[in-house]
């Protein structure tokens, strides 16, 4: 089981110190557990070259501890100071275009700058002996947000040396690269690798396999540069946890990879500000516009348990207005206990609400925090006092077991698709989205999962829409796991040096499902192949060739098979519309022997060790007693309020 915790984000440094002590009481009273602390601090840790003034840190750290409140302390190395970065001009990261990211907000480094690197092992190693062994610092934050403000790749000089020596490494010999990435073509031929330059400022569009290699270095670099806060930690601070705190829609790099390197992952979560980035249309946006998507937040929930391997947390709750959005919305009331309610029933460990107080000046001095300008209580702590009301009434939160579904996320698909998309409209994310909204609408808890062999294991249904290149090791954990599974569209379409494979898409995938596709279109906005009468295609479509082994279960109205099947694959060769992709769900879930729902729009559960979470988004009441079974009410009744939320559990659980 898991007492799972509330915490939020403070800056001691923004405050007059007598003010320090009444914020930890308040914080404390509110029913706080832990307060994260320090990431954007350096120029006042570090206000001059080699001169540290830690004493306040030190001093803020035993006023929280007093308090009894844990601290999480942030590593600064997104803020490097001014001091810096006129000793060493060059560590600021480049745009394409060949611009300098210039100082003035944050992120303003580039990954492969080894003196920026060094100057960042130097004050978390300074940090990590001061404070790492201290009995208030339970867990510890690297940096902030990689890649925030589109900061992963850097077209910059130290960029270019340190992909060239990436190259070596990967390749080995120039002749190997300029086949993997078929540099014959239009005489891209290379003789050395130090003439290998960086993809952008090209004529037209740079090799697809030169930027997917690009990506992958990108991406290695993000994942080192981390790695080596964590092994000053670790030196320093036995015990304590390591985390980083990602994004929503985000995947400029691979976050299992660097996961890997943490003890668990957390994400920052803002539903009304992702809500208005996002491709949906007005009609939803309006919709949702104090909620939430209702599936947004709770599919990151599922790929950062992922990648902390069952341990996670949300970093940053959004508890009022945000400052970024094209519109900023205040929540409705209820909405924040909602989104605390749902990451608590997917098994995080703790949710941090972004920030204490609202800052009154600088870039985000329009982000409301729980407390207002003046320190005057903002809607956000009301409904923390409800939440810590309603752990009491629920007690621990089962701990989260292997889901029967399983949906596949990579993301080095999505840097497939985003190089070549072969259709404006065409984003892996949207399109492994609406199957995991597919899911949620139809009841299911499912499990985000890397394509690993591991992952796949024990599952009774898998999904892997738009898988790139899957490995070798993973199309045999395919064959053999026993599971319902669902391949396409884009499934398998190119190897892994982004190419076509000779023997046609799927590649190796077509030992699942005995077809080939033989061409594909895109499909403009309006333009969709309607699916008989159980929906459409649209932004993408394929034309499938059936081997002896494969079977039409669906077919467009030209006849060209919409949906195949060998077994117990199924290949879908389209991007479905809401209907089309229930429909097939249904078939799914028969040959799975899985049970779906077909919720009310708005209303969303969870079912986990022996409890049901309900959910609702919609702007109405939704009556609980069709999905309620042999289940009593922990939390709530029958008939569930907008934003509202209620937990009901088995009699057999409850023993």
């Amino acid at each position: 089981m898991i007492e799972p915790k509330l915490a939020v984000c403070y800056y001691p440094e923004h405050w007059p110190e007598d003010r320090w002590r009444e914020d930890a009481r308040r914080m404390r009273e509110l029913g706080l557990s832990f307060v994260r602390i320090g990431e954007f601090a350096w120029s006042r840790l570090e206000p001059a070259e080699g001169v540290y003034d830690l004493d306040w840190l030190q001093r803020a750290i035993e006023v929280l501890h007093e308090a009894g409140l844990g601290v999480v302390l942030g590593t600064p190395t997104a803020t490097p100071p001014r001091w810096l970065v006129g000793k060493m001009p060059d560590m600021l990261a480049q745009d394409k275009e060949g611009r300098p990211r210039a100082f003035g907000s944050r992120r303003h480094y580039c990954f492969s700058h080894e003196g920026y690197t060094g100057e960042c092992a130097r004050i978390v190693t300074v940090l990590a002996e001061r404070f790492g062994r201290h009995p208030a610092v339970v867990a510890w934050q690297t940096d902030n947000e990689y890649g925030c403000h589109d900061t992963v790749e850097s077209y910059s000089p130290a960029a270019r040396v340190a992909f060239q020596k990436w190259c070596a490494r990967k390749h080995n010999d120039i002749a190997a690269l300029n086949r993997a990435w078929g540099n014959v073509f239009w005489s891209m031929e290379l003789s050395a690798f130090d003439e290998i330059g960086l993809p952008h400022l090209t004529v037209t569009e740079p090799n697809p396999a030169h930027v997917l290699d690009f990506r992958r270095f990108s991406s290695d670099q993000a994942i080192a540069f981390n790695r080596r806060q964590v092994e000053i930690i670790r030196r320093f601070s036995p015990g304590r946890a390591i985390l980083h705190n990602f994004m929503g829609a985000f995947d400029a790099f691979d976050h299992y990879g660097l996961s890997k390197d943490l003890d668990a992952a957390a994400w920052d979560s803002y539903p009304l500000g992702f809500l208005e980035r996002s491709r949906r249309d007005d009609a939803f946006k309006s919709r949702y516009m104090r909620v939430g998507d209702p599936d947004f937040q709770a599919f990151h929930h599922d790929l950062y348990r992922a990648c902390g391997r069952g341990r996670w947390w949300v970093m940053e709750q959004q508890p009022g207005a945000v400052n970024w959005g094209a519109w900023n919305p205040a929540p409705a009331p209820g909405a924040v206990r909602l989104w605390t309610h749902e990451a608590f029933a997917a098994g995080a460990e703790v949710v941090s609400y972004f920030r204490w107080r609202q800052a009154p000046f600088a870039q985000e001095q329009m982000h409301e925090g729980l407390l207002l300008p003046n320190s005057e209580p903002n809607a956000a702590c009301g409904e923390i006092a409800r939440v810590m009301r309603d752990l009491a009434s629920c007690g621990p939160f089962p701990k989260t077991s292997r889901a029967d579904v399983a949906l596949v996320f990579d993301y080095e698909s999505a840097w497939a698709w985003a190089i070549q998309p072969q259709g404006r409209d065409f984003s892996y994310f949207d399109l492994v989205f609406d199957v995991y909204r597919a899911l949620r609408r139809a009841g299911a808890s499912i499990d985000v999962v890397p394509p690993e062999p591991d992952a796949v294991k024990d599952r009774r249904l898998i999904l892997a829409p738009g898988l790139f290149a899957p490995r070798e090791s993973f199309v045999a954990a395919l064959e053999t796991c026993g599971a319902v599974i669902l391949l396409g569209p884009r499934a398998g379409s190119k190897t892994v040096d982004f190419q076509i494979p000779p023997d046609l898409p799927p590649g190796p995938l077509r030992r699942l499902v005995d077809v080939s596709v033989t061409r594909v279109e895109s499909l403009r906005p309006g333009a969709e192949v309607a699916i008989g009468d159980a929906g459409v295609f649209h932004r993408w479509r394929e034309f499938l060739k059936l081997g002896g082994a494969a079977a039409a279960e669906l077919r467009a109205v030209d006849g060209e098979t919409a949906l195949a099947r060998s077994e117990n694959a199924f290949y879908l060769a389209g991007w479905p519309d809401e209907r089309l992709m229930d429909a097939v769900l249904r078939r799914l879930f028969e040959s799975a022997g899985l049970t779906g729902l077909r919720l009310p729009e708005g209303l969303r559960i969870r079912d986990e060790g022996g409890r049901r979470h309900f959910f609702n988004y919609g702007p109405d009441a939704a009556d609980l007693r069709p999905f309620l079974g042999e289940r009593a009410f922990l939390l709530g009744e029958d008939m569930l309020e907008p934003c509202g939320v209620a937990v009901a559990e088995t009699r057999a659980a409850a023993k």
